[in-house]
């Protein structure tokens, strides 16, 4: 029997982070993933403080971005890669309200370190915009697939990660109030799973939707863009002439598949924005796990408080994810209250 502090079901950003600071915290940790589960895989990676559909401050946008970009910097120390790519993330603008509105927003407490005080008239000429960009500041990219197999190659390493799909029938809750699981006992399991959560009957029953965003990976010769571009898609360069375009949002189709449906609407949309040709090199999917209030869920389950849950991070998990992990883990070693705004029970 291998005895751990804490059992670590799921790899992607949530897992990542909680597995990290619990190792900050020298606790000894074993992580349970089966390959190609995680959805964080496929993520856009942007780190963006505003929501540029509406010119609004994302949820505590800079506690966020401060505690994330301490977070990453000190993980590409750590595992010795470079995953975090500053660039610049410009909003097209459609109109002359649309400009109007954003330096309105700009007044807005808060928004004024991240939009802006010029429109900049043109930022590459194969980009359609008649109306000029809104630069917003303190922005980037997080290479995910990068990070993700960097981090899993380091637990792998320490001997901390298992490689084969979570079996929650082998669960054993102790009289003593431990975990046995396999071989393993432990203090307790905290599920990162995502989307799969529905699969486990220990919190089946929680309102976790799934979000289908799909993506292209395209190539371009011609286009010669160095920094990121919202107009209903982003286009986010990823080196040697090629980009990530999208994402598509679906509630309704939750299957991994890529559709025709949603490749033809992010054509039409790309589009409308380049003037040069391209090639469409891949089409990929991931399903985002999101909550009705877009707030993740933490706690430990109302029956069994040696099992945890870590989930419903949406489109924004590169920047909260950090920040929500340190909340779940101050609450499992220091016993700290779980803000009420984003413990699971809210919805019970």
């Amino acid at each position: 029997m291998t005895e751990v502090d804490y059992i670590i079901v799921g790899l992607g950003l949530s897992g990542l982070a909680l597995a990290e600071k619990l190792k900050l915290r020298n606790q000894n940790i074993i992580v349970f993933d089966k390959p190609g589960s995680s959805a964080s895989k496929v993520a856009g990676g942007m780190y963006n403080p505003v929501i540029l559909k509406r010119f609004t401050l994302a949820w505590d946008a800079e506690q966020h971005l401060e505690e994330s970009s301490v977070f990453y910097a000190n993980l590409e120390t750590k595992l010795n890669v470079s995953f975090d790519k500053k660039i610049e993330v410009y909003r097209r603008f459609n109109s002359v309200e649309e400009q109007n509105n954003w330096f309105t927003a700009r007044d807005k407490p808060g928004l004024d370190i991240f939009l802006n005080d010029t429109i900049t008239k043109t930022i590459n000429p194969n980009i359609f915009g008649d109306h000029g960009y809104g630069l917003v500041n303190h922005t980037g990219v997080i290479d995910t697939m990068l990070l993700l197999e960097t981090y899993k190659t380091h637990l792998l390493q320490s001997k901390q990660l298992v490689e084969e799909e979570f079996e929650h029938s082998e669960i054993q809750i102790k009289d003593d109030n431990t975990i046995q699981y396999k071989d393993y006992k432990s203090k307790a399991i905290i599920f990162c799973e995502g989307i799969y959560v529905k699969k486990n009957p220990y919190f089946s029953t929680i309102d976790i939707r799934g979000n289908k965003g799909e993506y292209l990976i395209i190539k371009s010769q011609e286009l010669k863009l160095d920094c990121a571009v919202k107009s209903g898609i982003f286009i986010i360069p990823l080196g040697d002439d090629t980009y990530k375009v999208g994402a598509s949002y679906d509630r309704d189709d939750i299957t991994t598949l890529p559709t025709p449906v949603k490749r033809e609407q992010l054509t039409n949309q790309l589009e409308a924005l380049i003037s040069v040709p391209y090639t469409i090199i891949d089409h990929i999917t991931g399903i985002r796990p999101t909550t009705k209030d877009r707030r993740p869920y933490l706690g430990s389950h109302v029956d069994y408080n040696t099992l945890y849950i870590f989930n419903g991070l949406g489109s924004r998990g590169i920047m909260t994810s950090p920040v929500m992990a340190n909340a779940l883990v101050s609450h499992i070693l220091d016993n700290e209250k779980i803000p009420s705004d984003i413990d699971y029970r809210r919805h019970l």
